[in-house]
Protein backbone atom coordinates (compact mmCIF):
# COMPACT_ATOMS: atom_id res chain seq x y z
CA UNK A 1 0.00 0.00 0.00
CA UNK A 2 0.92 3.37 -1.08
CA UNK A 3 2.95 5.74 1.80
CA UNK A 4 -0.17 8.70 2.48
CA UNK A 5 1.10 11.82 0.81
CA UNK A 6 1.57 14.55 4.00
CA UNK A 7 0.32 18.03 2.99
CA UNK A 8 0.41 21.24 4.86
CA UNK A 9 -2.28 23.62 3.55
CA UNK A 10 -0.91 27.10 4.61
CA UNK A 11 -3.40 30.06 4.44
CA UNK A 12 -2.64 33.50 5.31
CA UNK A 13 -6.37 33.45 6.92
CA UNK A 14 -6.72 36.95 7.36
CA UNK A 15 -9.79 37.98 4.78
CA UNK A 16 -11.71 35.38 6.31
CA UNK A 17 -11.48 36.85 9.58
CA UNK A 18 -12.04 40.27 8.79
CA UNK A 19 -14.36 40.35 6.08
CA UNK A 20 -17.92 39.51 6.18
CA UNK A 21 -18.59 38.14 2.30
CA UNK A 22 -15.11 35.83 2.88
CA UNK A 23 -16.00 34.72 5.96
CA UNK A 24 -19.56 33.78 4.80
CA UNK A 25 -17.80 32.10 1.73
CA UNK A 26 -15.39 30.24 3.63
CA UNK A 27 -16.18 30.05 7.23
CA UNK A 28 -13.42 27.85 7.54
CA UNK A 29 -10.82 29.29 5.63
CA UNK A 30 -10.13 28.65 2.01
CA UNK A 31 -7.86 25.93 3.05
CA UNK A 32 -10.17 24.03 4.98
CA UNK A 33 -12.02 23.64 1.58
CA UNK A 34 -9.76 22.75 -0.24
CA UNK A 35 -8.89 20.02 2.59
CA UNK A 36 -12.28 18.57 2.54
CA UNK A 37 -12.23 17.37 -1.17
CA UNK A 38 -8.65 16.23 -0.52
CA UNK A 39 -9.53 14.29 2.09
CA UNK A 40 -12.28 12.43 -0.14
CA UNK A 41 -9.55 11.38 -2.58
CA UNK A 42 -7.42 9.17 -0.18
CA UNK A 43 -3.99 8.76 -0.61
CA UNK A 44 -3.02 12.32 1.87
CA UNK A 45 -2.58 13.13 5.45
CA UNK A 46 -3.89 16.75 5.58
CA UNK A 47 -2.71 19.01 8.27
CA UNK A 48 -3.92 22.89 8.18
CA UNK A 49 -1.69 25.79 9.16
CA UNK A 50 -2.26 29.76 9.09
CA UNK A 51 -0.09 32.98 9.33
CA UNK A 52 -1.45 34.04 12.60
CA UNK A 53 -0.59 30.73 15.14
CA UNK A 54 2.77 30.55 16.58
CA UNK A 55 5.43 30.27 13.83
CA UNK A 56 2.84 30.90 11.46
CA UNK A 57 2.01 27.16 11.70
CA UNK A 58 5.21 26.09 10.08
CA UNK A 59 7.31 24.55 12.69
CA UNK A 60 10.56 22.70 12.19
CA UNK A 61 8.47 19.64 13.11
CA UNK A 62 5.81 20.37 10.57
CA UNK A 63 8.34 21.43 7.96
CA UNK A 64 10.23 17.93 8.16
CA UNK A 65 6.91 16.19 8.38
CA UNK A 66 5.67 18.14 5.34
CA UNK A 67 6.19 15.83 1.59
CA UNK A 68 4.03 19.08 -0.15
CA UNK A 69 2.93 22.56 1.01
CA UNK A 70 0.10 24.46 -0.79
CA UNK A 71 0.31 28.39 -0.19
CA UNK A 72 -2.90 31.02 -0.27
CA UNK A 73 -2.02 34.69 0.56
CA UNK A 74 -2.74 37.88 -0.47
CA UNK A 75 -3.18 40.88 1.98
CA UNK A 76 -0.56 39.91 4.68
CA UNK A 77 2.78 38.45 2.27
CA UNK A 78 4.63 41.47 4.55
CA UNK A 79 3.62 39.77 7.93
CA UNK A 80 5.57 36.40 7.05
CA UNK A 81 8.95 36.23 8.65
CA UNK A 82 12.24 36.10 6.67
CA UNK A 83 13.70 33.15 8.56
CA UNK A 84 9.92 31.10 8.33
CA UNK A 85 10.33 31.36 4.44
CA UNK A 86 14.27 31.20 4.34
CA UNK A 87 12.91 27.40 6.40
CA UNK A 88 10.40 27.09 3.87
CA UNK A 89 12.48 27.35 0.34
CA UNK A 90 15.82 25.03 2.36
CA UNK A 91 12.56 22.59 2.14
CA UNK A 92 12.05 23.03 -1.23
CA UNK A 93 15.38 22.77 -1.85
CA UNK A 94 15.64 19.05 0.14
CA UNK A 95 12.50 17.67 -1.80
CA UNK A 96 9.48 18.85 -0.78
CA UNK A 97 7.04 19.88 -3.36
CA UNK A 98 5.14 23.14 -3.26
CA UNK A 99 1.68 24.46 -5.03
CA UNK A 100 1.26 28.41 -5.30
CA UNK A 101 -2.09 29.53 -5.15
CA UNK A 102 -3.63 32.33 -7.09
CA UNK A 103 -2.28 35.92 -5.20
CA UNK A 104 0.61 33.42 -4.04
CA UNK A 105 2.05 34.85 -6.56
CA UNK A 106 3.24 37.67 -4.53
CA UNK A 107 4.29 35.84 -1.64
CA UNK A 108 7.96 36.42 0.21
CA UNK A 109 8.27 32.07 -0.92
CA UNK A 110 7.67 32.17 -4.48
CA UNK A 111 9.67 35.50 -5.62
CA UNK A 112 12.68 33.57 -3.56
CA UNK A 113 12.54 30.88 -5.12
CA UNK A 114 12.03 32.69 -8.91
CA UNK A 115 14.72 35.47 -8.43
CA UNK A 116 11.80 38.25 -10.18
CA UNK A 117 9.16 40.53 -9.40
CA UNK A 118 6.32 37.86 -9.94
CA UNK A 119 4.29 41.13 -11.04
CA UNK A 120 1.36 41.54 -13.18
CA UNK A 121 -1.76 43.15 -14.83
CA UNK A 122 -4.87 42.35 -12.87
CA UNK A 123 -8.56 43.69 -12.99
CA UNK A 124 -11.87 42.89 -10.87
CA UNK A 125 -14.84 42.76 -12.17
CA UNK A 126 -15.95 39.22 -12.43
CA UNK A 127 -15.10 38.43 -15.62
CA UNK A 128 -14.87 34.77 -17.58
CA UNK A 129 -11.89 33.02 -17.41
CA UNK A 130 -11.23 29.69 -19.93
CA UNK A 131 -7.96 28.01 -19.04
CA UNK A 132 -7.09 26.03 -21.88
CA UNK A 133 -4.89 22.97 -21.06
CA UNK A 134 -1.59 23.41 -23.36
CA UNK A 135 -0.08 19.68 -21.84
CA UNK A 136 -2.49 17.28 -22.49
CA UNK A 137 -0.58 14.27 -21.25
CA UNK A 138 1.38 15.89 -18.18
CA UNK A 139 -0.57 14.47 -14.61
CA UNK A 140 -1.42 17.51 -13.29
CA UNK A 141 -4.33 18.11 -15.95
CA UNK A 142 -5.46 13.61 -14.89
CA UNK A 143 -9.24 13.90 -15.76
CA UNK A 144 -9.22 17.63 -17.10
CA UNK A 145 -10.94 18.02 -20.26
CA UNK A 146 -9.38 20.58 -22.74
CA UNK A 147 -10.50 23.34 -20.81
CA UNK A 148 -11.92 24.36 -17.53
CA UNK A 149 -14.11 27.75 -17.42
CA UNK A 150 -15.19 29.68 -14.93
CA UNK A 151 -17.44 32.57 -15.62
CA UNK A 152 -16.46 34.39 -12.97
CA UNK A 153 -13.03 35.08 -11.93
CA UNK A 154 -10.56 38.02 -11.01
CA UNK A 155 -8.31 38.73 -13.90
CA UNK A 156 -4.69 38.21 -14.45
CA UNK A 157 -2.81 39.40 -17.02
CA UNK A 158 0.55 39.59 -18.96
CA UNK A 159 3.18 40.30 -18.60
CA UNK A 160 3.36 37.63 -15.56
CA UNK A 161 7.37 38.63 -14.48
CA UNK A 162 9.03 34.59 -13.91
CA UNK A 163 11.28 32.74 -15.40
CA UNK A 164 10.18 30.76 -18.18
CA UNK A 165 8.64 27.41 -16.63
CA UNK A 166 9.95 24.18 -16.87
CA UNK A 167 6.53 22.79 -18.39
CA UNK A 168 4.20 25.16 -19.04
CA UNK A 169 0.54 23.21 -18.47
CA UNK A 170 -2.24 25.60 -18.62
CA UNK A 171 -2.45 29.35 -20.30
CA UNK A 172 -5.73 31.57 -19.53
CA UNK A 173 -8.12 33.65 -21.81
CA UNK A 174 -10.07 36.39 -20.15
CA UNK A 175 -12.92 37.49 -21.19
CA UNK A 176 -11.50 41.27 -21.47
CA UNK A 177 -9.14 40.08 -24.03
CA UNK A 178 -5.82 39.14 -21.61
CA UNK A 179 -4.24 35.63 -21.44
CA UNK A 180 -1.86 34.71 -18.73
CA UNK A 181 0.64 31.57 -18.11
CA UNK A 182 -1.76 29.95 -15.06
CA UNK A 183 -0.61 26.52 -14.81
CA UNK A 184 3.56 26.75 -14.28
CA UNK A 185 6.28 23.80 -13.55
CA UNK A 186 9.26 24.20 -12.03
CA UNK A 187 12.21 22.49 -10.46
CA UNK A 188 14.23 24.21 -7.79
CA UNK A 189 16.87 21.40 -6.19
CA UNK A 190 15.11 18.46 -5.76
CA UNK A 191 11.70 19.81 -5.26
CA UNK A 192 8.96 20.80 -7.79
CA UNK A 193 6.71 23.88 -7.65
CA UNK A 194 3.68 24.23 -9.57
CA UNK A 195 2.09 27.95 -9.25
CA UNK A 196 -1.68 27.68 -10.26
CA UNK A 197 -4.00 31.05 -10.90
CA UNK A 198 -7.36 30.75 -10.41
CA UNK A 199 -8.59 31.50 -6.42
CA UNK A 200 -10.10 34.95 -5.50
CA UNK A 201 -11.23 35.02 -2.06
CA UNK A 202 -14.53 36.56 -2.74
CA UNK A 203 -15.40 33.83 -5.38
CA UNK A 204 -16.74 30.49 -5.41
CA UNK A 205 -13.22 28.91 -7.18
CA UNK A 206 -12.50 27.02 -4.54
CA UNK A 207 -16.03 24.83 -5.30
CA UNK A 208 -15.27 24.17 -8.59
CA UNK A 209 -14.39 20.18 -8.87
CA UNK A 210 -12.14 20.76 -11.69
CA UNK A 211 -10.13 23.26 -9.90
CA UNK A 212 -9.93 21.07 -6.89
CA UNK A 213 -8.59 18.32 -9.02
CA UNK A 214 -6.01 20.51 -10.83
CA UNK A 215 -4.54 20.93 -6.98
CA UNK A 216 -5.06 17.29 -5.74
CA UNK A 217 -2.96 16.17 -9.25
CA UNK A 218 -0.25 18.72 -8.51
CA UNK A 219 0.13 17.68 -4.81
CA UNK A 220 0.67 13.82 -5.78
CA UNK A 221 2.92 15.52 -8.98
CA UNK A 222 4.77 17.21 -6.56
CA UNK A 223 5.56 14.67 -3.90
CA UNK A 224 9.41 13.67 -3.20
CA UNK A 225 9.96 10.31 -5.01
CA UNK A 226 12.68 8.03 -3.98
CA UNK A 227 15.51 9.57 -6.57
CA UNK A 228 19.38 9.33 -5.02
CA UNK A 229 20.31 12.38 -2.56
CA UNK A 230 23.22 14.18 -4.95
CA UNK A 231 26.43 14.85 -3.21
CA UNK A 232 28.60 17.50 -4.45
CA UNK A 233 32.44 18.58 -3.00
CA UNK A 234 35.42 16.58 -3.59
CA UNK A 235 35.15 13.21 -4.20
CA UNK A 236 37.27 10.00 -4.68
CA UNK A 237 37.20 8.21 -8.17
CA UNK A 238 34.95 5.47 -7.92
CA UNK A 239 37.87 3.28 -10.08
CA UNK A 240 41.24 2.99 -9.28
CA UNK A 241 42.72 5.98 -11.44
CA UNK A 242 46.60 6.07 -13.45
CA UNK A 243 47.86 9.65 -12.54
CA UNK A 244 50.41 11.26 -14.46
CA UNK A 245 53.62 11.95 -12.01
Amino acid sequence: MAKAIRVTLWNEGRHEKLHDAVKKLYPDGMHKTIATYIEKQGGFKIRLAELDQPQHGLTDKVLADTDVMTWWGHMAHGDVKDEIVDKVHQRVLEGMGLIVLHSGHFSKIFKKLMGTSCDLKWREIGEKERLWVIEPGHPIVDGIGEYIELPHTEMYGERFDIPAPDTLVFVSWFQGGEVFRSGCCYHRGRGKIFYFRPGHETLPIYYNEQVLRVIANAIRWAAPGDGPVPSFGNKKPLEKVETKE
